[in-house]
């Protein structure tokens, strides 16, 4: 095979025919400040900005700096992740395999010219569309185009369409279309992608931001309205409004969600682990179900040889064990890319000079066997014994060697039996298969398989091993791994194809032993009709589209480029021990996002609350702009900001949206309630100005406000009481230092008011603590924790 010259690829290149691979879909510098700067929460605080300088340009505007906080800290932070990905995104690129000038050259995938002599080689995605040139039992999957899951046999002359990949074989095809003309170029440059996914955290807060979306025009309607009628000047009354609808935005909640996402990103990147889109982050937390391929994730993948052991000759053709290992090594040899099993075969026995195939058949994970013929020495099979034992005539011979094979299997020993048969050779084995010797091999399991998978099983979440090995092999494989239940044991060939049974079985069943690709697809599938969360590792070709399917695929940076493509998550290094830190990282997402919201939507229900008494009673708003941007600083902005990035080990629950508005809802009425009346208490009192009765319903909101982050902050650690203190000292440096006083219009009342907000705030309180108590759907927020026995990084 030659291939193209350096003068011809020259040539197209000069006149523009290379794979142009159009640019992975990740923002670039323009789309991240779009992306950031142009936001709902940034336009509607853009638009109170302009009418609060038209009313009273001056402190007042304060509350505009979150646009400029929240632009600058989002962009800051996206560009961190995305010059990190992209460093990443390299380690994790796809290669191709090029003939130029009869020597094979890898080179990236945007090198590709026109009329290219490409390489495939089992677990390959294929990158261009082609013709083909050359095969070796070569079988491309095309299920990620087509939905088909069946391998498709390619034969010179037949197209392969790029976005398939290499089930089995091997063989060589020339580039007929390339680039824009490629029918799927950008799956294998995935990798890069850096996106806001969907998952539950995202959803739940764009329905409370759908919801206020609904509710702040027309209460600022009615508020606007009422002030008209209740203030001197129009100037006041837009103030006062603009004040409330202020309060009700929650400013900071999508920016803190996306930098709780791109911390906990960065965190996985410094451990090598690639996330290809921000939710990979919160998925693993939510998993409740992890799928186990043997393989390269409990064992370390690097197969070696350790025995063989002559069973019988074979009908005079191979009467010695030396001719039986001549035998083997030639099988081995036969197939131009081995797979793991027959590099570990060949490096152990060497190709006999006189040796030469006439027919192979590669191995393929769907036939679990390999096979060739040789001229004068008949037909030779190495593959699972118990398949290969189905095409055994003898029933004595297949009994005995199905009983040595047990024994091998339970000891762990992965077991492939060379077998002699003289029939012609095509995809079906034919009757009549003689076995002739038992190749035993080795796999060693990951020194921290042990402890990480116990660890998994200690939070709770459910663990299968689903392997192509002997399910005697695979049992004992996971239960020195410490696998809960892997005593317990099924062989996949006796699994039902009814997704209801399947799932029955999987509900009782932990170790799995010959499973085919397309079984491990619907154990997947299965599993998520019965409402799990499911994640699945892998590393070959044989996990591709269980991978594809799972809510999590987790693939290991060694594996084939085709389960690299579809996974959300490639761990780079092979390191099996960062799975529990991206456990930790889901959890500290989901438990501090969901623990900030509480405080945005109380935040939000108090600012309704207020407003809406203050338009239907027709007074003045007991606040200025500025005092809700000191409140909110004080009590949900710089706290929030701490909370949404503390360490947080707490296993993740389902029910985000129900469990914050059942706690905020009624805090934040509980919280404004207890501001208006205070505020109207002490305004109606002799001798008390407006902007003192203001100051108190600052102070008011404020310490409800404190209280309700106290609340959440439960347990209180050391760290949580000096956040609390630094509040809530700040807070009184601003009411009693006169500078920043009078910057915030912040007038101290007389002495005997202090009795009034105390009483009043002191009540509030009372309710926040025995509201949950008494009333069934009030519910206390639950209990954060921090660094405990749960947590994963220190594993």
């Amino acid at each position: 095979m030659t291939g193209l010259t350096t003068a011809e690829v020259d040539e197209r290149t000069r006149n523009g025919q290379i794979n142009t691979v159009p640019d992975a879909p990740t923002r670039t510098f323009g789309e991240i400040v779009r992306a950031n700067v142009l936001t709902p929460v940034n336009g509607i605080i853009g638009v109170m900005f302009v009418l609060i300088m038209v009313a009273a340009p001056g402190p007042d505007a304060l509350f505009a700096g979150v646009v400029i906080s929240n632009s600058t800290i989002g962009i800051v932070q996206e560009l961190r992740a995305k010059r990190e990905l992209d460093r990443l995104a390299v380690l994790n690129a796809p290669k191709a395999r090029v003939v130029r000038d009869g020597e094979v050259h890898e080179i990236g995938v945007s090198g590709v010219v026109a009329d290219e002599v490409l390489e495939l080689t089992p677990g390959d995605q294929i990158i261009v569309d082609g013709e083909v040139l050359v095969a070796h039992g070569l079988e491309a999957n095309e299920s990620l185009l087509t939905g088909e899951s069946d391998p498709i046999l390619k034969e010179p002359g037949d197209e392969v369409m790029s976005g398939s990949f290499v089930a089995a074989g091997s063989g060589f095809y020339r580039a007929t279309r390339i680039g824009a003309e490629s029918y799927a170029t950008t799956l294998a440059e995935e990798a890069r992608r850096f996106k806001l996914a969907n998952s539950e955290l995202r959803q739940g807060i764009n329905l409370i931001l759908r919801w206020l979306t609904l509710i702040i025009p027309p209460v600022s309607l009615l508020l606007l309205i009422s002030l008209f009628s209740a203030e001197d000047e129009w100037r006041e009354a837009l103030r006062g409004t603009v004040a409330a609808a202020v309060a009700m935005v929650p400013d900071g909640l999508v920016l803190l969600t996306s930098i709780a996402f791109i911390v906990g990103i960065l965190s996985l990147a410094r451990r090598n682990a690639l996330a290809k889109e921000l939710a990979s982050v919160e998925l693993l937390a939510r998993v409740d179900v992890l799928c186990l391929d043997k393989t390269g994730t409990i064992t370390t993948g690097e197969i070696s040889f350790t025995d063989l052991i002559v069973l019988t000759p074979a009908n005079g053709t191979a009467t010695t064990d030396d001719a039986i290992r001549e035998a083997l090594g030639a099988v081995a040899g036969s197939d131009p890319n081995p797979n793991a099993t027959l590099a570990a075969i060949g490096r152990a026995i060497p190709v006999p000079d006189d040796w030469e195939p006439d027919v192979v058949i590669p191995f393929s994970s769907a036939r679990k066997w390999a096979a060739a013929s040789f001229s004068g020495r008949g037909t030779w099979v190495l593959g699972a014994p118990d398949v290969v034992m189905d095409h055994c005539l003898d029933d004595d011979l297949s009994a005995r060697v199905r009983d040595d094979v047990a024994h091998h299997a339970s000891a762990g020993r992965r077991i492939v039996l060379l077998a002699h048969c003289d029939g012609p050779l095509d995809d079906h084995l034919p009757p009549g298969v003689v076995p002739t010797a038992l190749v035993l091999l080795e796999d060693q399991i990951r020194p921290d398989a042990h402890e990480i998978l116990g660890y998994f099983a200690a939070q709770g979440i459910t663990l299968k091993v689903i392997s192509g090995d002997h399910p005697a092999t695979v049992s004992a494989v996971a239960q020195r791994a410490g696998i809960p239940g892997a005593e317990n044991v099924v062989d996949a060939r006796d699994l039902s194809d009814d997704v209801d049974e399947l799932a029955d079985v999987l509900d009782e069943v932990t170790v799995f032993g010959r499973v085919t690709p397309h079984q491990k697809r619907a154990m997947v599938g299965a599993l998520q009709s019965r409402g799990h969360v499911v994640a699945m590792t892998g590393d070959g070709v044989n996990d591709v589209l269980a991978l594809k399917d799972a809510d999590m695929g987790i693939a290991m940076g060694a594996g084939s480029t085709s389960t690299r493509a579809v996974a959300q998550l490639v761990l780079l290094d092979n390191a099996f021990a960062t799975l529990p830190v991206v456990l930790a990282e889901g959890r500290r997402v989901i438990n501090n996002i969901e623990r900030v919201t509480n405080l945005f939507v109380a935040k939000a229900a108090y600012a309704v609350l207020l407003a809406a008494l203050t338009g239907l009673m027709s007074v003045p708003f007991p606040f200025l702009p500025r005092h809700l941007t000191l409140i909110g600083t004080f009590s949900i902005g710089v706290p929030g900001f701490f909370l949404a990035l503390e360490p947080n080990w707490r296993r993740s629950e389902p029910g985000f949206v129900p469990r914050v508005l059942r706690f905020a809802l009624p805090s934040g009425i509980v919280a404004g309630l207890a501001t208006f009346a205070v505020y109207e208490l002490v305004r109606d009192s002799p001798g008390v100005e407006l902007d003192e009765a203001r100051t108190v319903a600052v102070c008011a909101l404020l310490a409800m406000g404190l209280y309700i982050l106290s609340m959440l902050c439960r347990p209180l650690t050391p760290f949580r009481i000096t956040l609390l203190a630094g509040m809530g000292g700040g807070y009184l440096i601003a009411l009693l230092w006169a500078p920043v006083q009078e910057f915030f219009e912040l007038h101290l009342p007389p002495a005997d008011q202090w009795l009034t907000l105390g009483v009043v705030v002191a009540i509030g309180i009372v309710v926040l603590e025995v509201g949950p108590r008494l009333v069934p759907w009030w519910t206390s927020p639950r209990m954060f924790r921090t660094a405990t026995d749960d947590d994963p990084t220190r594993r």
